[in-house]
């Protein structure tokens, strides 16, 4: 194992054993790399990764920090990795998406309150299909989403459901959708979708779910071979 490698494993290993805790600051470099055994190159190095995923907060002056480790800071990795894919990859995202989304939605249907619900058809209210622009539909799929991913009251699947489809995805998506006219009968699936929930009806959800992401799967799979 490289030395930087031992390093970013100790260290976790802190963070797993409770010897750290989300916004506790680090001991200073030199402690630190003498308790672990290792140099203070390696363990800089190792800081310097564990930042970039999030783990770790360097406040210049002031110390080294654990994050809050909440989920949406620890997935923005793969956030970035799905922005920056081509559409073949996409597809493969996609595919992984709805799967947790078919099931996630279905736990909507099960767990949503009549508040959370209301807020859902709210949204669908908000958007008019005729004259809604790009911007607008990529914020609303955005919303709707991550609405009914929240009902189901697990973040880590929220946040890894959101980090598959970022911004940058969803406007490539709409943009091709808008272009083939499906723009209304992607906002009717929503309609169906959000009605199944009202319904309390998982089956049915989960299979709306499954069939209006399958849907956009198809496009980008004939949009890349064409």
């Amino acid at each position: 194992m490289a030395v930087t490698d031992e390093a970013i494993e100790k260290i976790k290993a802190m963070i797993v054993s409770g010897e750290l805790s989300p916004g506790d600051r680090l001991p200073p470099e030199k402690e630190l790399s003498e308790r672990l055994g290792l140099s203070r190159n390696s363990m800089r190095e190792a800081v310097k990764a564990l930042e970039v995923i999030r783990v770790l907060d360097v406040r210049r002056g002031d110390g080294t920090y654990v994050t809050s480790l909440e989920p949406h800071l620890l997935l923005e990795a793969i956030s970035f990795v799905a922005d920056m894919h081509d559409d073949d990859s996409l597809l493969e995202i996609f595919a992984v998406r709805r799967m947790l989304e078919s099931q996630a939605t279905g736990l909507a249907a099960t767990l949503g309150t009549p508040e959370a619900v209301s807020a859902l058809h709210e949204e669908l209210e908000s958007i008019d299909g005729a004259e809604v622009t790009i911007d607008e539909l990529v914020e609303h799929d955005i919303r709707f989403h991550r609405e009914i991913v929240r009902m189901a009251g697990n973040s880590y699947l929220a946040s890894l459901i959101e980090s598959l489809s970022g911004q940058t995805v969803r406007a490539r998506v709409w943009r091709g959708l808008t272009e083939q006219g499906a723009v209304e009968r992607t906002l009717s699936e929503h309609r169906a979708i959000a009605d199944a929930i009202s319904q309390h009806d998982p089956n049915l959800a989960t299979s709306l779910s499954t069939a209006h992401i399958a849907g956009v799967e198809r496009w980008l799979r004939q949009a890349a071979t064409a």
